[in-house]
């Protein structure tokens, strides 16, 4: 009994992480350089490749910790800080318990990142959390690497299942960041997205670039890589051009350009502001219709509308609050904004508001350059939601 438990242990232990780490391997060197029919007949694909990733991470922890227990043991290691007395041959903790957590819990945060970005599509990850998964994953490999060479100075070969981990952890990364690269790009093209930040066309160009390297090359510079797409994800955000070709019209039915002359812009204050101020501070962007009547909209007053739309759709509790609140103090303000001055000052005071609807949208909306896009307009929920239904 004894005999085949130590097999059982030998075999989840050494042959079964090596066995996924030649998988890995091989999923990101010899996989892509497959040819379409080669792919067709092979017992692998994609699927086979997240599932071995995710069995990498999840089983790559359990051993690593209990690695460490068991390194503990091997070389006396005592968990006592460095001004604690100890016994002779012990060693002091290799951590600072008071500091400890945070590597702990950035490593934790990382792994989880990565699990989240090896499981899903791009598409169905919303912006900031898509930007930070990527971001904790690289920083939870680099604060991993720089634990194992805090080990080598007492433990030496003890560490090269740590550095086996780290490596397979560095591919899943890499191959994971290469796959949102082309899918990203592969959406960009197939929706003519229209960047809101013109810095963003560099970024794609420089993605282009990467994406066609080989494996080893995109390896070598997969840090810049990562930066690379984190920015993107951010900054390449737009409203598609599907949505832009409707609405970026006027006088049909999903138009959101209407010509002068008749504007009206009593109302709520945001509705004010975005008609009444002066044009370089409040910057009106089109026309929009609000209640049948023709309305002036700036970025200020879209991004509060969406802000509401979304909350409308999964808080409708905290919806009915805020909507109230807003109806009730609302339009009295706005009886004060009676000149283009007022208009600016309140256009001010409410932008630390309109950057907290964006990063509310960028962090729970898949999309939220679309939902801002249709604000005010005549397109309807359900085409924008069935667009991006086609796209995931």
């Amino acid at each position: 009994m004894e005999y085949i438990f130590s097999l059982f242990f030998f075999f989840l232990f050494f042959i079964y992480p090596i066995i996924l780490g030649i998988r890995n391997w091989y999923f990101t060197f010899r996989y892509p350089k497959l040819m379409p029919e080669e792919r067709a007949n092979s017992k692998y694909d994609q699927k086979s490749a997240r599932n071995n990733d995710i069995i990498i991470i999840f089983w790559g922890l359990i051993c690593t910790f209990m690695y460490l227990a068991a390194l503990d043991t091997l070389h006396n290691v005592n968990h006592n800080d460095y001004d604690t007395a100890i016994c002779v041959g012990d060693l002091h903790t290799y951590l600072h318990s008071q500091y400890s957590v945070t590597v702990v819990v950035t490593f934790i945060l990382g792994v989880v990142g990565l699990l989240v970005i090896s499981f899903f599509s791009p598409e169905s990850i919303p912006p900031i959390p898509q930007a930070l998964c990527f971001a904790f994953a690289v920083i939870a490999e680099i604060v991993f690497l720089l634990f194992i060479i805090q080990l080598i100075k007492n433990c030496y070969t003890s560490v090269l299942p740590l550095l086996y981990y780290l490596f397979n952890l560095v591919l899943i990364t890499a191959r994971v960041t290469r796959r949102y690269i082309t899918e990203r790009l592969s959406y960009v093209d197939e929706h003519e997205t229209v960047y809101i930040h013109e810095s963003a066309k560099p970024i794609e160009s420089a993605l282009r670039s990467v994406a066609s390297l080989t494996g080893l090359h995109f390896l070598m510079i997969l840090p810049a890589a990562v930066i690379l797409v984190a920015l993107f994800i951010l900054l390449g955000q737009g409203p598609d051009g599907i949505i832009k070709a409707f609405t970026m019209t006027a006088d049909w039915t999903f138009s959101t350009q209407i010509p002068p002359p008749p504007v009206e812009y009593e109302g709520h204050y945001l509705c004010t502001v975005a008609a009444g101020g002066h044009k370089k501070v409040v910057k009106p962007l089109r026309f929009g219709k609000r209640r049948g009547a023709v309305i002036v909209v700036n970025r200020q007053l879209l991004a509060s509308n969406a802000f509401e739309d979304m909350i409308m759709e999964r808080a409708p509790k905290f919806h009915k609050a805020v909507r109230g609140f807003y109806d009730k103090y609302g339009y009295p303000v706005s009886k004060h904004i009676t000149t283009e001055k007022r208009a600016d000052i309140v256009y001010l005071i409410m932008k630390p508001l309109e950057w907290l609807f964006i990063l509310c949208l960028y962090t729970f909306d898949t999309h939220p350059e679309n939902r801002i896009a249709v604000q005010y307009s005549d397109y309807k929920k359900s085409d924008m939601v069935q667009q991006e239904g086609r796209a995931m």
